[in-house]
């Protein structure tokens, strides 16, 4: 396997960690979205959050939380985004599970933005049980 992302945690290319256990590594980002920005990493392989085991995306939020409150007291930011991507169209562009801690600014120009999709309440609620029965 030539994913980049096994190679950095597990110490096979250097990155500036901040964090190490058994199961993950935690560094900060070399393109981040603002200095600070750091990347929750397992160390097994797995593309996406549907091939973690819950035993690991348990731990991985665990420690992303603990990660994101450093991040806030270290760069006395506003806000920190916690966000994590799955598949190409949602963003993902490396494809080996990992959370971005993102410290914000008021002042950031940083654009993470939703769609405004428009959709009446019957709608919704049908998705909502489409989703229900899809559990």
């Amino acid at each position: 396997m030539d994913c980049i992302f096994c190679k950095i945690a597990n110490g096979e290319i250097p990155s500036t960690t901040i964090y190490e256990d058994g199961d993950f590594r935690v560094i900060t980002d070399i393109n981040p979205a603002n200095l600070g920005h750091c990347l929750v990493i397992p160390k097994a392989h797995a593309a996406n959050v549907y091939e973690l085991s819950e035993e690991l995306t348990a731990k991985a939020f665990v420690i992303a939380k603990k990660v994101a409150a450093a991040v806030k007291k270290a760069t006395e930011c506003d806000g920190v985004n916690i966000l994590q991507n799955n598949g190409e169209t949602a963003g993902q562009t490396v494809f080996h599970f990992h959370i971005h801690i993102i410290p914000r600014l008021k002042s950031d120009d940083v654009k993470l933005s939703f769609g405004s999709f428009k959709a009446d309440s019957e709608s919704i609620a049908a998705m909502g049980e489409k989703i229900k029965k899809s559990l």
